[in-house]
């Protein structure tokens, strides 16, 4: 039999939570042969991440995953064998109660953000009985650990990922279609995906004033309005901007599969949140992750944690190094530009270092499969 799925997402900052959601259907769907419904409350800002969703459509087949417009009231529907919220989002009441009484109940599920902190080995997988309704949902944390869901990756993601990279004429081809200019020099070249930080300014005249050429990929949002601002220049999507040394390029629009030829493409990769994160792990590169900014600091606690099973078994400059520019980037220091040349200094160590690391992840399960098994041992 095969065994529905119901993932629920609101679309929020930029596209990550969708992005995700969007993968995870995806896989279920098409690697473990689920029905899978993808109930999404914003099909405009889908359609960025996958041209393929008509925004005009409350209900349309894509890739074998049934998707739905997540509308307010929610349309009566028979609830799924397994319901996923995706990051706690809140399900619709009549819903909730139709999943009450229905028989036998679905299993529950809160799919929570990924963390490296260690609290979430002994969290993962916790039960919580609704307190008026004969629901027990539980809550499921991605992660780097055993006692953790995984990672999201594809079957096969890996393979593909290498043979790309080792084709130095598809890289070529790849760098030259989002506007960057062959040359006689292979440039270091950047993707440069974050929040707004206080940072950026300082990094900016480190790339302009060195003494190789650098070319920052800035895809399309909030990043090229920072750009703009601190090169007091205009740049739009699809143009480029020369800033001594440095080129900003800047493309159209990527959709998810194209953002990951992005991160395999570059040679360093600065990403945020949650989705371009682990995206940046799979492309095997150096990467600076900048955490989602929260109060008290906490946002540097879940640095610390993701740099302490990051950094596990690499030691000496180049782990300091690495450890200091994430530290400089998360600070939002005007001194990260020294922070910057000592991790360029090091930059073939952490490029081994990168490889190495993807490939001690793919050799763990990914995400899908273990929410799936999960799941089908919690069915009634």
């Amino acid at each position: 039999m095969t065994r529905t799925w119901d993932i629920f997402c609101s679309v929020v900052d930029n596209y990550g939570d969708i992005g995700i959601c969007w993968r995870l259907a995806r896989q279920l769907s098409s690697e473990l042969g689920y029905a899978v419904r993808l109930w999404v409350d914003d099909l405009a800002a889908f359609h960025h991440l996958c041209v393929c969703v008509d925004p005009a459509l409350d209900t349309q087949r894509i890739d074998a995953v049934e998707v739905r417009y997540w509308s307010a009231p929610m349309p009566p529907v028979h609830p799924a064998d397994i319901v996923i919220e995706g990051f706690g989002v809140r399900l619709p009441e009549s819903y909730v109660a139709d999943m009450a009484a229905r028989s036998p109940r679905p299993v529950w599920i809160n799919l929570e953000h990924v963390s490296a902190e260690p609290w979430v080995d002994g969290s993962h997988g916790l039960p919580s009985p609704h307190p008026r309704l004969p629901l027990t949902k539980y809550f499921f944390f991605p992660g780097f650990t055993a006692k953790t869901g995984g990672l999201l990756i594809e079957h096969g993601l890996a393979q593909t990922r290498a043979a790309f990279q080792s084709d130095t004429a598809a890289v070529a081809s790849f760098r030259h279609s989002l506007g960057i200019a062959r040359a006689d020099t292979t440039p270091l070249c950047v993707s440069l995906f974050c929040y707004d930080n206080a940072a950026l300014p300082a990094l900016v005249d480190t790339w302009a004033t060195a003494p190789a050429p650098v070319v920052c990929v800035a895809p399309a949002g909030r990043v090229l309005e920072q750009l703009s601002a601190i090169t007091a220049r205009n740049i739009d999507p699809a143009t480029s901007v020369q800033l001594g040394s440095l080129t900003i390029v800047a493309p159209p629009f990527l959709d998810l599969d194209k953002y990951d030829r992005l991160l395999w493409a570059c040679d360093l990769n600065f990403v945020r949140g949650e989705d371009s994160f682990v995206r940046a792990q799979w492309a095997a590169r150096p990467l600076v992750w900048q955490a989602y900014v929260q109060e008290q600091d906490a946002h540097l606690i879940k640095l610390t944690a993701f740099m302490d099973h990051y950094l596990c078994g690499l030691a000496g400059y180049t782990a300091s190094s690495i450890r200091a520019l994430h530290d400089a980037w998360n600070r939002q220091s005007a001194g990260i530009g020294e922070r910057w040349r000592a991790f360029a200094a090091c930059r073939v160590e952490a490029e081994g270092h990168a490889r190495a690391w993807a490939e001690r992840l793919a050799a763990g399960r990914s995400l899908a499969i273990e929410l799936a098994e999960f799941c089908l041992n919690r069915l009634e």
